[in-house]
């Protein structure tokens, strides 16, 4: 079943109280077991700014999943906020919502898209998604610096102009 029939991908609204409820569980969970200097899950004020841009992926009236894009400049963009809903999880949601982000970032005129997730092994499944689709080991970008718990990965959109919706 392709995702156009079984969900749909729109703005995220963060005035909808399950956006922000998900949010919440989102920052919660990403910064539960990590020293508060490896935290860089952004929290509502943060996903606010001008240049980045949320997503909600619904399954009928359920929130399933969000995802964000962050403009660094440059043709850069950095993915934030991924997080699938427990509910949802196992289900194609967070393969659903990197392709989308891939494919706008592409459309937007980005050459590459990285992102920092956790080395604990809470992120072991998000670091096979982001294998999957093509993100591999980078050095630390933007604001980062070296961090043991992190792991920085990046994906290069001219080395791969197939990903699509």
């Amino acid at each position: 079943m392709a995702i156009e029939e079984r969900w749909r991908i729109v703005d995220g609204d963060l005035t909808d109280p399950r956006l922000l409820e998900l949010l919440a569980t989102h920052v919660a969970t990403a910064t539960a077991d990590m020293p508060r200097e490896s935290c860089h899950a952004l929290d509502v004020a943060g996903l606010q700014q001008p240049n980045i841009r949320l997503w909600a992926l619904w399954g009928g009236p359920e929130l399933l999943g969000v995802g964000a894009l962050k403009d660094l400049g440059g043709g850069h963009g950095e993915l934030k906020s991924m997080h699938t809903a427990a509910l949802a999880r196992g289900q194609g949601v967070g393969s659903a919502m990197v392709r989308h982000i891939l494919a706008t970032a592409r459309a937007d005129g980005f050459r590459r898209v990285s992102l920092e997730t956790g080395a604990i092994a809470y992120f072991a499944p998000a670091r096979r998604l982001y294998a999957a689709h093509g993100f591999v080991p980078c050095a630390p970008f933007g604001p980062y610096r070296p961090d043991a718990n992190s792991v920085f990965l990046t994906h290069d959109l001219a080395a791969d102009p197939a990903t699509s919706t």
